[in-house]
């Protein structure tokens, strides 16, 4: 792989989502968004990957993981109008199955293309497969970490968006009430990840956001973490409960300790 390939999927990325460009408004305002998480991951991915003192064809690799991670995320939302994957489509399986049938990684060297697709496959998991050979493993997280970095962005945006200008396709039509499950601030304090499955309210869907902090790989990725404030601006819309404020001390406390790794 050399910096010309990157250029060229980076052209053909652009051309390929331009192809979904729609004249509807709230269409086009999805696609743009998913659009412009793209960019903003491979931006992601370059940071953490340049702190992790990553060779150059290291670095091309992430960078065209992060080009390509959502790719399956247009033609879901062309054929389901929806990004929820458990109402249409797996993106990751689609994107890694479109960039198989277009061929567009043809000219790499068999491994780079087994290690992007893969990446893609599985950027999306609860849990990454323990099947996966080492090297698979690492892009994975490299690209989960780079993908949450965004994501975070992405829903803050969207809390920040009044109602009638906010993309559709991004919230999952939960009850917006002063409610929050104990159950999923259970998950805070063992310090695992909230399921989709147990989330019955807005309030929940954010904490569960929260609780992607102890999916996060890499100690750059902390660091972008902490320095954008995501856990504090995420409190900022959640109920100013003591128990919230309290799992809040457990993640900034569990972030501290991971940046001394």
């Amino acid at each position: 792989m050399n910096r010309d390939d990157v250029i060229f999927f980076k052209n053909w990325f652009s051309d390929y989502v331009r192809s979904f460009y729609s004249s509807n408004e709230e269409d086009q305002k999805n696609i743009l968004l998913k659009e412009e998480h793209t960019f903003n991951v491979c931006e992601n991915i370059v940071d953490i990957a340049r702190e992790l003192a990553l060779s150059d064809k290291e670095m091309m690799l992430a960078e065209t993981i992060a080009i390509f991670h959502d790719i399956g995320r247009f033609p879901q939302y062309a054929k389901y109008k929806t990004f929820r994957d458990r109402n249409s489509v797996n993106h990751g399986y689609l994107g890694a199955q479109i960039l198989i049938e277009e061929k567009i990684l043809q000219n790499l060297h068999d491994t780079e293309q087994e290690l992007i697709i893969k990446s893609v496959r599985f950027h999306n998991t609860f849990l990454i497969p323990k099947i996966e050979k080492e090297d698979s493993i690492f892009f994975i997280k490299l690209i989960k970490d780079a993908d949450k970095l965004d994501i975070w962005r992405v829903f803050l945006e969207y809390y920040e968006t009044p109602e009638k200008e906010r993309a559709s396709a991004v919230g999952l039509g939960l009850l917006d009430t002063t409610d929050y499950s104990e159950e999923v601030l259970s998950c805070i304090h063992r310090g695992q990840m909230a399921t989709l499955t147990q989330l019955k309210t807005l309030n929940d869907f954010k904490l569960m956001h929260l609780s992607w902090v102890y999916d996060l790989h890499f100690r750059p990725s902390f660091r972008m973490l902490l320095k954008r404030e995501y856990i504090d601006k995420f409190l900022y819309y959640l109920p100013q409960a003591d128990a919230i404020k309290t799992a809040s001390l457990v993640l900034k406390e569990y972030v501290q300790e991971r940046l001394k790794d």
